[in-house]
């Protein structure tokens, strides 16, 4: 079976690398990780997400432009703001986006 792709992104390293760690906890998952606005695009136009995951640090700014592009280029796809609160609540959104897939 091959993994779901989840973007993660994120403005503090140690925080991004936690989270993509809880994500990839889950044998069905495969997240990447990235720090900028340009990282997480090239991201995107190179893998076939299924959601993204926008964490803490990522401003109002940024925020609206990722979310242009992303839905731009892929119309279906989950967008999931995530601002911690364990691992039990990061399953839990990322089952709620790919279950109204």
């Amino acid at each position: 079976m091959e993994k779901t792709q989840i973007l993660v992104i994120g403005r503090h390293p140690e925080i991004l690398a936690t989270v993509v760690r809880l994500v990839n906890n889950n044998p069905n998952w495969n997240a990447t990780g990235c720090l900028s606005d340009e990282e997480a695009i090239a991201a995107f136009s190179s893998e076939d997400f299924k959601v993204v995951l926008l964490g803490g640090g990522v401003d109002e700014t940024s925020e609206g432009k990722l979310n242009e592009y992303f839905c731009t280029q892929k119309p279906d796809i989950k967008i999931v703001q995530h601002f911690g609160g364990g691992s039990g609540l990061l399953s839990a959104e990322i089952f709620e986006a790919l279950g109204s897939n």
